[in-house]
């Protein structure tokens, strides 16, 4: 009946490893961002084997660890990522003992006499067990339990951890890969919008100016030339003219770059001169007051900007609803149209371009357009910090 029973219990736990494991995939299969698969991943641990905080720490090049994100039980005391979330990785810790057998490990608080145990027994921390993560053979880093009061956890805490992180490496390759991926997008639109301020600058001081200046020794030569010569001046105020029409061009490139009022006057009112020009009515819904760095109203304006593009172009619709709204956490782009629907962003549309620019700022875009029943495009981006 023991035997029985001790299946039945271990069972039950690999279902609960699995179930665990499950919500973690779903969230990477949805394309969530890496801090909320992070986040998702302690805190499937922590509930898992009863840990009173979980945290996710990477290895760094200077022997040093990184705290990837700490998650706390419910009920506990919240306690906030110690040292700036960067730490000395000395040989008395859990983690390095982790790191250093490959298997998971336990140390009593008391027992660490580096920085962070003066930072576990300050705020009650007992014990710590750690366990490694591999990722393509290499040591990424440790998920770590703690616990509070003196107590210590289970015998079998080490052993259902090993099982479950082991499960779980996979799962934090693809979100490191993400991670750096998005990195990757970001490097490259900051690159981008720097070569558009540049090439901004150029054209206002530079081109624009030199064209401006030639223009004007034109209509002097012009205002010089003696009677008689009609034809001289016809030909200088042509020119002239050309010049002026070259200037008018380059100024709305310029300005298509990016417009002047979304640096002089911020997003919305940048969004309502965009929208008064619309053939389409629109319906503007605004609830974000405070300046957001430049990538992010630049961002956020291209995609509006494609979108009523977009409805012009291909949706034959008579009316469009935008609403941008944004809090602590988030911000919210919604443009929907009453059109033909059918849209597809990978054919023909701005949008996906600006794709790269949404997840490098870490977040999702997604397009939806039954046909017969209108387009719906819904952007949210986490708040910068």
């Amino acid at each position: 009946m023991q035997a029985s029973g001790g299946r039945s219990q271990h069972t039950d736990g690999d279902a609960d490893e699995r179930a665990a494991l499950q919500q973690v995939a779903t969230l990477v299969a949805r394309g969530a961002s890496p801090p909320v698969i992070f986040n998702a991943a302690a805190s499937a641990l922590g509930r898992l084997i009863k840990a009173d905080y979980t945290t996710i720490n990477r290895c760094e090049t200077d022997q040093t660890m990184s705290i990837v994100t700490l998650y706390c039980a419910p009920g506990v005391p919240e306690i906030k990522i110690p040292f700036g979330g960067r730490w000395p990785l000395k040989p008395d810790t859990a983690s390095a003992k982790a790191l250093r057998t490959h298997e998971p490990a336990r140390r009593a608080a008391e027992a660490i006499h580096s920085e962070i145990g003066d930072w576990h027994r300050a705020t009650n921390v007992g014990y710590v067990v750690a366990c490694p993560v591999i990722v393509e053979d290499r040591l990424w880093g440790t998920m770590a339990c703690l616990y509070i009061g003196s107590r210590p956890p289970p015998g079998d805490t080490e052993e259902r951890m090993g099982r479950f992180v082991e499960l779980l490496n996979s799962t934090i390759m693809q979100a490191e890969t993400r991670a750096e991926l998005i990195a990757s997008r970001a490097r490259l639109v900051a690159d981008a919008d720097a070569t558009r301020r540049r090439i901004e600058r150029d054209l206002h001081d530079g081109v624009q100016q030199h064209l401006i200046a030639l223009t004007l020794q034109l209509r002097a030569a012009e205002a010089n030339v003696p009677s008689g010569h009609d034809e001289l001046r016809r030909q200088l105020t042509d020119t002239a003219e050309g010049l002026s029409d070259v200037l008018t061009e380059l100024q709305e490139i310029s300005r298509g770059l990016q417009p002047p009022m979304l640096a002089r006057r911020g997003l919305p009112a940048a969004i309502k001169a965009l929208v008064s020009r619309s053939p389409v009515p629109v319906e503007l819904h605004i609830d974000a007051c405070e300046r957001l760095p430049e990538k992010f109203e630049v961002t956020i304006y291209y995609l509006i900007s494609e979108a009523l593009t977009n409805v012009l172009k291909y949706a034959h619709a008579s009316a469009v609803r935008i609403d941008l709204k944004s809090d602590d956490s988030q911000i919210r782009l919604r443009v929907r149209d009453d059109g033909i629907g059918g849209a597809d962003p990978a054919r023909g549309s701005g949008l996906a371009g600006l794709e790269d620019r949404v997840q490098a700022l870490g977040g999702t875009i997604q397009v939806t357009s039954p046909t017969g029943s209108g387009t719906s495009l819904a952007v949210t981006i986490p708040c910068p910090s």
